[in-house]
């Protein structure tokens, strides 16, 4: 019991540590993650990035870019569930919303999304349909 006892008070001290290093707002400074570009090579079922490294309680940006000719429903179901979604910037639209189901991407353009990691695990992306073909990434939160 007391070791449990130590761990919890030593978890949450590094928790109050984390919030106080960025003045306790999680949506400030979001690390600015490398784009995540959907349709790459000859036949335009690259992906840029297949995998993402994140911490829970920091925040993230994220841009997913379309630059291929297949239409691509992204979706990350399982990874939505388990992070804050602060906002999602489309054009010259911020858009904000508890839950993200899917990107449809028709044409060339991107999206930035801005959010906060809250639970760890490994939690799969992809083009809905279009996964085999190589469509598809991990995000991993420790």
């Amino acid at each position: 019991m007391k070791r449990i006892t130590t761990l919890a008070a030593g978890t949450l001290l590094a928790l109050s540590g984390a919030a106080h290093a960025i003045g306790g707002d999680l949506a400030s400074l979001p690390v600015e993650l490398e784009a995540l570009e959907i349709g790459q090579g000859d036949n335009g079922f690259g992906v840029s990035v297949n995998e993402y490294q994140m911490q829970t309680g920091q925040s993230y940006r994220l841009i997913v870019r379309a630059v291929g000719w297949h239409e691509c429903n992204w979706e990350a179901p399982s990874f939505f569930r388990n992070t804050w979604l602060r906002k999602i910037e489309a054009g010259n639209m911020e858009i904000k919303v508890a839950q993200l189901n899917e990107l449809e991407m028709d044409a060339d353009g991107e999206v930035e999304l801005f959010f906060v990691p809250v639970r760890p695990g490994t939690y799969d992306w992809g083009c809905r349909d279009l996964e085999e073909r190589g469509l598809r990434g991990t995000f991993v939160v420790q």
